[in-house]
């Protein structure tokens, strides 16, 4: 029987989602805690990589196993086994060619910047205290509708067929101190939001227009786009799957 795992993780003690040789990952953290606690070798399958130091809200990955599981039971006997940055949210009973990465319709990240040094969001948003134009930036967050070929944001040297992603939301939301960059797209590629963030921070300083931001898409060349924002701003908030409630 496959399962999906619905989990969540404060990712600033991992080097990412992905089993690294000399490193810690969330990954091998919680396959290892579910191997022991149902006494046999699970195989975990998440719904995507997240870099070293960034978070996810809501992540998904799917395994096989051969009995069916007492939710409830195997959630708490994992939380306690878990370390306190690791959380299970639930277990859902999937059919067995479901898969965690490609039947993802959907997946939404958060950026969090706060603009008030705060000790208690050092590990959790990015503090930057210039001021920003928000309206440019929401302007170009428009501009990013236009196209589907992102690869002037995504990481050089990357593993992929295409870079093409189709984005669904993009926006700029102030609430106090905050300020949230929402992005939803049916694929990201490796360091994109992170690197449309940097750039919209150029576009906010006034440092680039906007001409110069569809200069910097149709370019496809990353040495052209912005800088990369540091990844403890950055959140998986959701992946959203057609056969699962949402």
């Amino acid at each position: 029987m496959r399962y999906f795992l619905e989990f969540a993780y404060k990712g600033t003690n991992y080097h990412g989602w992905q089993y690294q040789p000399n490193a810690t990952s969330v990954q091998e953290t919680l396959t290892k805690a579910i191997s022991t606690i149902l006494k046999t070798e699970i195989e975990l399958v998440g719904a995507g990589r997240t870099d070293s130091g960034v978070h996810a809200k809501q992540m998904f990955a799917h395994f096989d196993y051969d009995l069916e599981i007492d939710v409830p039971y195997l959630s708490h006997k994992l939380n306690s086994f878990l370390p306190k940055d690791i959380a299970v949210l639930d277990f859902h009973k999937v059919h067995d060619e479901a898969h965690a990465r490609f039947d993802a319709k959907k997946r939404t990240y958060e950026y969090q910047i706060h603009n008030k040094k705060d000790v208690f969001e050092s590990d959790n948003s990015w503090y930057y205290q210039h001021d920003l134009n928000v309206d440019k930036m929401n302007e170009a967050c428009k501009i990013l509708f236009n196209y589907i070929d992102f690869e002037c944001f995504s990481k050089v040297h990357t593993d992929v067929n295409t870079f093409n992603c189709t984005i669904f939301e993009a926006n700029w939301t102030r609430v106090e101190n905050r300020l949230v960059f929402t992005i939803s797209a049916d694929r990201f590629l490796r360091n994109m939001v992170r690197a449309i963030v940097g750039t919209m921070i150029n576009i906010g300083l006034e440092k680039i227009s906007l001409q110069d931001f569809i200069q910097i898409i149709e370019s496809k060349d990353r040495n052209k786009a912005g800088f990369s924002v540091p990844a403890h701003g950055l959140y998986l908030t959701k992946v959203e799957y057609p056969f699962l409630r949402k």
